[in-house]
């Protein structure tokens, strides 16, 4: 064998035994929880195939939870607004066999005059949702105007940091990891906003929820910015939200293959041998496909997620 076809030779071994390797961090994580591993759903894209069916809908009703226990999906993030909406919300789960590890917060950071009450708002919530189990208050601090084109001074971007590891540091003490959570608005101008808010604040007060489509979209429709935001930011990474397009189009049910590649990012995620929590969010938009109901369309996400795991 010459020396080339030895050098070949070594490399598909060492890529052989690096893919099986990775395989068995994620068994490995999957085998940690009876979900193998749990997967969630958020609140978001129930609301949008409610919106596209032109149907009403209540992020906090039996039915909902009734419709992601039959998609066979084992637990809800909810969007919460206020810590009354968690109560009677422990039975409701327990009879459709969910659990509530995460909830999604909005907070208003950026404003001298709204930050305190913000904050005493998101941490009443945190007192209520501890006792049902929460783990993680994901929050997305909230714009100027959402949709709007304004972009936050210098000066908010600074007291949005600084409160929101206040925030994070406050809902430590009590047990619970604050993760943050961005949209696209926050990747304009450089990303400004999104990088201060990871690069101004402790890592053990402020975690990361990734959510790898808004990074994409907000870049351009880059995957290679979600890659580098994993690269500089993955030993934050406490959650997953999981969305996926096709020609920069949302696609009815999440799949590992489209305009991200899901499958190298779950590995490198999963490389040290856990996985963050995952939480499913293939929402649909206008352009996308209209083949699927909500519940068809969030078992085969689970399903596709699952067999990728080997769970």
């Amino acid at each position: 064998m010459n020396t080339m076809s030895r050098r070949n030779a070594v490399a598909c071994m060492i890529g052989a035994l690096a893919s099986s390797a990775v395989s068995g961090l994620l068994q490995a994580a999957a085998d940690t929880s009876s979900e193998k591993p749990l997967i969630s759903t958020n609140t978001y894209p129930w609301l949008t195939f409610s919106r596209r069916s032109k149907q009403e809908f209540s992020h906090i009703s039996s039915e909902l939870l009734s419709d992601i226990a039959s998609a066979g999906i084992k637990g809800y993030e909810p969007i919460i607004q206020r810590a009354d909406q968690l109560g009677g919300l422990d039975e409701m789960l327990d009879r459709h066999g969910l659990t509530m590890k995460s909830i999604y917060v909005n907070s208003v950071l950026h404003d001298r005059q709204q930050v305190d009450q913000s904050i005493a708002g998101v941490l009443s919530i945190a007192d209520a949702a501890k006792d049902l189990g929460v783990e993680i208050i994901v929050t997305n601090p909230s714009p100027i105007r959402w949709g709007g084109a304004e972009d936050k001074t210098d000066e908010q971007l600074r007291l949005q940091a600084k409160s929101l590891d206040r925030l994070g540091g406050e809902l430590r003490e009590r047990g619970i990891k604050l993760a943050y959570h961005n949209h696209d608005a926050e990747l304009r101008q450089g990303g400004r906003e999104f990088h201060h808010m990871l690069s101004a604040t402790d890592p053990e007060n402020v975690k990361f929820c990734l959510d790898a489509h808004w990074i994409f979209r907000g870049c351009g429709d880059s995957e290679v910015a979600v890659f580098d935001a994993l690269t500089h930011y993955r030993n934050r990474v406490v959650e997953l939200h999981l969305r996926q397009s096709i020609g920069g189009v949302w696609t009815e049910s999440f799949q590992l293959e489209g305009d991200i590649d899901y499958g190298s990012l779950l590995k490198t995620l999963g490389s040290d041998g856990s996985l963050p929590h995952l939480v499913l969010e293939q929402a649909v938009e206008k352009q996308s496909a209209n083949e699927l109901s909500a519940v068809n369309a969030h078992r085969q996400s689970r399903t596709n997620l699952m067999d990728f795991l080997g769970a």
